[in-house]
């Protein structure tokens, strides 16, 4: 009878499959990043942790990355 623990002998250390280069998500060194605390209603915060779920990444991620896209987008016109 084989017990619970799993035993890596015949691990090498090589790689299957293909290697995929995923995009960078972190800011840029020279753009620090600050933290903040924002109440939500539950509903709201509901709808984020599902699409969270859904897209396999942290609802505090899909907000950072909303609040950033709308602050990009209104962004003054320089003169």
């Amino acid at each position: 009878m084989r017990s619970g623990k799993i035993k890596y002998t015949d691990d090498k250390g090589e790689m299957n499959g293909d290697l995929v280069r995923i995009k960078d998500f972190l800011p840029p060194p020279d753009q620090p990043v600050e933290s903040v605390t924002v109440t939500l209603h539950g509903d709201v915060l509901a709808f984020f942790q599902r699409e969270a779920n859904r897209h396999n990444t942290s609802y505090q991620q899909i907000i950072r990355n909303l609040v950033r896209s709308y602050a990009r987008s209104n962004r003054p016109v320089k003169a």
